[in-house]
């Protein structure tokens, strides 16, 4: 019994000294760069350089956790350094973060307790960190969040220093900066690198190295190759976790169930972005709105932007103030001096295709829309939105009908031309152009040579082309062109619109809608581009241009 209980007397006081020397990593991260180069061949390289001091009391420093984007890199494309010494060991194997990463040992340079080191890790060649601009989409995206540290390792401040340099050949008007994370100045300090391309420098003093920082940018997607613009997956779009998606789908027919509602109230939201006027323009008044113009009632009748566009256009080429140089790609000449009847929506529409970058046309179409659907508002207020639809859907359907039964081709062709503002407000307006005309000829209105730039070349050909009207033939006949061909011309130009300036039609109508008819503020959830972002550091990123790279910082 006696010799027991010294042998568990002596035991205890051996194992008290132990537990005493045990050490956990503790130290400061004195400084944090990071350089973010997204190449022209839509990879990532980074250059991150950490500034340590540990501190007196914890371990040494002998193991770097870096956390990456995703697991499309190779470790060979990986080096680093200590003081400027090499560092041979570098494992994603060895990683002990969650997600994707690498461990740097330090080997023989492992910092001690008190000691200070500056560590450089060099990562090259990382694919699949580009996605498609959620507000352009002939934009790529590309986000990036740094590697953190677990707050109980770490002491103190850091001064973070996060430097994008975009793609070579980015001019310095194309790209665009996304919102900074907190703790940052607003917007990035632009400028230019040794190579001359395009940088955003974010820098926070007072940084918190454990904190999840997410940083972006996004600029012509034709500066990479389109096959570098990943398609988000259905998951990353509704903001679900790679990790826990084998789990949803152990849930089986539940899980199911709940996708089935998110994907109706998806569809839902989709349908929602193409309405212009919010809910209080439907409260119903008393009689109807008279007077509206063809493109007013677009806006109330909630016709798609290119549509609206087009007839907008339409109405210019008619009042000879616009003329189509060509068609693919659009591209549009003014007169000058312009008509004095001109209506403030076709004002803004030339002011906004006189702009030089395809960006800002965008933008200006846009505020074009939201100035017009803000104004059809105003003069809906006491009328009744339901009669005054009806209203507008039967001067559409008289229209055609006073079409239709024309007795001849010539008549068909002025009745058509006369009342093609409200004729294109028909849903079926192609395929109906189509059929009235199909078989025989149409006669061309005097301003068919401002719209279709093939034939002003070869039928008016000469200094006049592009003002004067084509003449009759000898015999006095009127020019004319076979039914198809000119039901496929009117339908090139709203295609032109749908393709070439307006892009994706529902994207391009949600900013509109966005502040035209917003979506009730919810306390959850976000856009798909500020979501997600690692936040259980399994870069499972959900926003537009995934390249947020987390680490656990076990050590």
């Amino acid at each position: 019994m006696k010799k027991s209980f010294l042998f568990l007397l002596l035991l205890i006081i051996l194992l008290i000294p132990s537990a005493a020397l045990a050490q956990s990593y503790y130290f400061s991260l004195d400084k944090e760069t990071v350089h973010v180069f997204w190449e022209a061949d839509g990879t990532l390289d980074l250059i991150y350089e950490f500034v340590f001091t540990n501190q007196p009391e914890g371990h040494a420093i002998d193991y770097l956790d870096i956390g990456l984007p995703n697991y499309q890199y190779s470790d060979s494309n990986i080096s680093a350094d200590v003081n400027g010494q090499s560092l041979s060991y570098i494992s994603s194997s060895g990683y002990e973060g969650n997600g994707s990463g690498v461990a740097v040992g330090l080997g023989s340079n492992a910092i001690p307790p008190g000691g200070r080191g500056v560590v450089r890790v060099f990562i090259n060649g990382i694919e699949d960190v580009l996605f498609p601009d959620t507000e352009s989409d002939d934009y790529a995206s590309a986000v990036f969040m740094p590697s953190y540290i677990g707050s109980q390792y770490v002491a103190g401040t850091t001064d973070i220093t996060v430097v994008f340099h975009l793609p070579p050949g980015v001019k310095p008007d194309e790209p665009r900066w996304h919102s900074s994370p907190n703790g940052f100045s607003s917007s990035p300090i632009s400028g230019q690198d040794s190579q001359g391309q395009i940088t955003y420098t974010w820098r926070n003093t007072n940084g918190d190295a454990s904190a999840r920082y997410k940083f972006g940018a996004s600029f012509p997607s034709s500066y990479v190759p389109s096959s570098a613009v990943s398609k988000p997956s259905l998951w990353q779009q509704l903001g679900i976790p790679a990790e826990a998606v084998t789990g949803i789908l152990c849930v089986g027919g539940f899980v199911g169930f709940i996708v089935l509602i998110i994907v109706v109230s998806v569809s839902s939201s989709k349908k929602r972005k193409m309405k212009y006027l919010p809910p209080k323009i439907r409260i119903e008044g008393h009689g109807i709105k008279r007077g509206l113009t063809a493109i007013e009632a677009a806006i109330l009748l909630e016709r798609p932007a290119d549509k609206i566009f087009t007839m907008i256009l339409f109405s210019l080429i008619q009042k000879n103030a616009a003329q189509v140089i060509s068609q693919d790609p659009l591209n549009l000449e003014f007169s000058d001096p312009l008509p004095e009847n001109l209506r403030k929506y076709e004002t803004q529409f030339i002011e906004a295709f006189q702009k030089k970058t395809k960006r800002i046309r965008k933008t200006e179409l846009q505020d074009l829309m939201i100035n017009l659907i803000k104004s059809v508002g105003k003069k809906m207020v006491g009328f009744s939105h339901k009669e005054s639809v009806r209203y507008y859907e039967d001067i559409i359907k008289r229209a055609w009908k006073q079409v239709e039964d024309a007795d001849t081709p010539e008549v068909k062709s002025e009745k058509y031309n006369s009342h093609m503002g409200w004729t294109m407000l028909d849903r079926d307006f192609e395929d109906k152009t189509q059929d009235v005309f199909r078989g025989g000829p149409v006669y061309i209105p005097i301003w068919w040579h401002r719209y279709d730039p093939t034939y002003s070349t070869t039928q008016a050909a000469g200094p006049s082309a592009r003002t004067s009207s084509p003449s009759r033939s000898g015999g006095g006949a009127l020019p004319n062109l076979p039914g198809g061909d000119f039901a496929a011309s009117m339908a090139t130009g709203i295609s032109n619109f749908s393709s070439d300036v307006v892009g994706n039609i529902t994207d391009f109508t949600s900013r509109i809608t966005q502040k035209t008819n917003p979506v009730p503020k919810s306390t959850s959830g976000g856009s798909w581009r500020s979501s997600g972002g690692g936040s259980s550091c399994a870069c499972a990123c959900a926003c537009a241009g995934c390249a947020c790279a987390c680490a656990g910082g076990g050590r």
